[in-house]
């Protein structure tokens, strides 16, 4: 049992690394209620790979997020599971740009990620006061990195009403040259957008085939001096936003969104287990979304850990011991709030009497008891 849940904790570990995970609300945390999960945190390189859509293999979502035409929306990458603020979100010096493109669709949950992407959102370069190299300027990854994983853009406030893939993308450049070699972290989330506007962009591009390996913003190296960067894909569609990246270091970018109330409900119900999950994930209110979300794991955690151990003792103290001539040590029965807890010691002096007591096999049973109660 414990070595299932050390392996299990690995493998969960491994396959959260450096993928988008989670996504906000004007500041309200969703949890991953509409993320594809990832089953690889693989970067793709293939440009000729279905996978450049929405990865390799995603899970279904557990639902669509609500949001309002001229929304808030925060998209969230992590190494790790853990939403640490102080841990980079994807590290390795892996800069470049962030991207994210929306595509309209008939049903979120239904839509395969082949259908016209239009990009909403960049994050790409900006030239650092005394740089020499391309390594040392500004870069989406970094402003990422060092604000928690996070990112926000508003939806276009004209946007037409709808189901919509919305479309998150890192692209690190540290192994690229004019030959190829970028690498790209995408992941899908399901959105249900309400609102009154009518725009439908016709700028759209589709996946694989809106990147070639040597295209703007991919084949060349940042490990030289820059004086200008074009961010790959399409342009960035009318009421699009473009951010000028501000960070070097950890910190908080300006005018990111405070959070505010716990996760909204998702459009396609989710699982008791699942509401359960994003409802923990929740964070108070905050400056900004990173700092407030470390806040709900700190105060999270205590409450797991006390409610999980009892359990445990329970079960192997409640675990009926076969019959023997000796009694077990008990309280009055007639009232169950009477009951009395029993210390290892007296257990073991219990278990020692009915060893004296039984037959040889009653005597194996019972020892086998005791080695469960005190693993």
């Amino acid at each position: 049992m414990k070595t299932f849940a050390v392996v299990a904790g690995f493998a969960a570990a491994a396959n959260a690394h450096a993928t988008w995970q989670y996504l906000w609300k004007n500041g309200e945390d969703l949890g991953s209620t509409c993320v594809r999960k990832v089953p690889s945190n693989s970067p793709i390189e293939d440009y000729s790979s279905t996978a450049l859509q929405c990865n390799v293999n995603p899970a279904d979502a557990e639902g669509n997020c609500e949001f309002a035409a001229g929304d808030t929306v925060t998209i969230e990458m992590h190494q790790h599971d853990s939403r640490s603020s102080t841990e980079e979100g994807i590290g390795g010096a892996h800069w470049g740009p962030v991207l994210a493109y929306m595509a309209s669709v008939e049903d979120a949950a239904a839509a395969t990620g082949a259908e016209d992407f239009f990009k909403v959102y960049q994050n790409t370069w900006a030239k650092a006061p005394g740089s020499t190299q391309g390594d040392n300027d500004f870069w989406g990854t970094k402003d990422m990195n060092y604000n928690g994983g996070k990112l926000d853009f508003k939806i276009p406030a004209d946007l037409a009403p709808g189901d919509y893939l919305l479309r998150a993308e890192a692209i690190a450049l540290h192994a690229a040259s004019a030959s190829g070699g970028a690498q790209h972290y995408v992941a899908c989330y399901q959105l249900t957008v309400s609102g009154s506007g009518s725009l439908k962009p016709t700028d759209t591009v589709t996946f694989p085939s809106a990147y070639t390996k040597d295209g703007p913003g991919l084949g060349f190296s940042i490990h030289a001096p820059l004086d200008s960067y074009p961010a790959p894909g399409p342009a960035l569609i009318e009421g699009g936003a473009e951010a000028t990246p501000q960070l070097l270091t950890f910190g908080s970018i300006e005018g990111a969104p405070a959070a505010t109330a716990p996760p909204a409900t998702a459009t396609k119900p989710a699982s008791s287990a699942a509401s359960a999950t994003a409802v923990a994930s929740s964070a108070p209110a905050s400056s900004v979304p990173a700092s407030s979300t470390a806040a709900a794991q700190t105060s999270a955690a205590p409450s797991a850990q006390t409610s999980a151990a009892p359990s445990a003792t329970a079960t192997a103290v409640a675990e009926p011991a076969p019959s023997s001539s000796a009694a077990a040590p008990s309280a009055t029965p007639s009232s169950p709030a009477a009951e009395k807890e029993y210390t290892i010691a007296e257990f073991i002096a219990f278990l020692e009497e009915a060893d004296a007591a039984d037959s040889s096999a009653a005597s194996k049973k019972v020892r086998r008891h005791a080695r469960a109660f005190l693993a």
